[in-house]
């Protein structure tokens, strides 16, 4: 790898302030590598994307704990899986006042850790991929490696020189799956479906109670019926996807 300018440097370092603040020289050296793996993406990683979409880690490096100083929540459960520990982070389907939507609705993702305590993997849930598709998600987080940081927002926007060949979802079958959205704003060429989904965790650290709720906008065209973006916060962790950045030229909607 080149040797990295002072001010490139500087700008990669920013990425460890997109889901909260870390303490300690270890946990921002941890964070740091791990986003530089991404800019070697197949050797560092592995996607399987059959019925849920996993991310597996080749050469992990951050540890459990720094997950939770990143996200200030505690998982869902945790439980042993042979020699690894899995920890599930579970988000249910709330009305505006927080109670529990009727009928019951929820999606997960899990975090693995090997023997060392590391983050081996990351697994979310088949439902989670109707509003990510796994084609999708996967494209956002190799562009990550090229991503430009906004000082002001604080937030990492990746780079869509990735392009693959999908198809957009259709609003049907996204409102099929998810139900009633909480609201929907109408504009002149698009529609925007709100949704609340509440994490399940035993512990939130005082002062963070607002990120266990996950607001998920999800925008629809209204001329082709297409989901155009996604954009939602998961335990800390911010994610917004314009799915028609990644869309090749010949299969771009018109």
């Amino acid at each position: 790898m080149k040797s990295l300018s002072k001010s490139r440097f500087f700008r990669l370092i920013m990425i460890l302030c997109l889901a909260g603040s870390l303490t300690g020289c270890l946990h921002w050296m941890r964070a740091f590598q791990t986003f530089l793996q991404l800019s070697d993406f197949d050797k560092n990683f592995v996607i399987n994307d059959h019925k849920s979409f996993e991310v597996y880690f080749n050469h992990p490096v951050l540890l459990s704990q720094d997950f939770i100083l990143l996200s200030k929540l505690e998982p869902t459960s945790k439980k042993m899986i042979e020699k690894k520990e899995r920890w599930r982070y579970v988000f249910r389907k709330v009305d505006k006042e927080k109670k529990l939507f009727t009928p019951k609705l929820s999606f997960f993702f899990d975090l693995d850790f090997n023997q060392q305590k590391k983050i081996s993997a990351w697994i979310f849930s088949e439902l989670f991929l109707e509003i990510a598709p796994s084609k999708f998600l996967e494209a956002s987080l190799r562009s990550l490696a090229g991503g430009k940081i906004d000082k002001e927002k604080r937030q990492l926007k990746a780079d869509s020189h990735v392009k693959i060949d999908a198809k957009l979802p259709k609003k049907d079958q996204v409102i099929s799956r998810l139900g009633k959205p909480i609201k929907i704003e109408d504009e002149a060429e698009q529609e925007v479906y709100f949704y609340h989904f509440l994490l399940d965790t035993p512990k939130i650290e005082t002062g963070y109670e607002k990120r266990a709720l996950s607001i998920i906008k999800l925008t629809f065209n209204k001329k082709t019926q297409e989901l155009t973006r996604m954009a939602g916060r998961f335990a800390g962790l911010k994610i917004s996807i314009k799915y028609q950045r990644y869309l090749a030229k010949n299969n771009s909607s018109k």
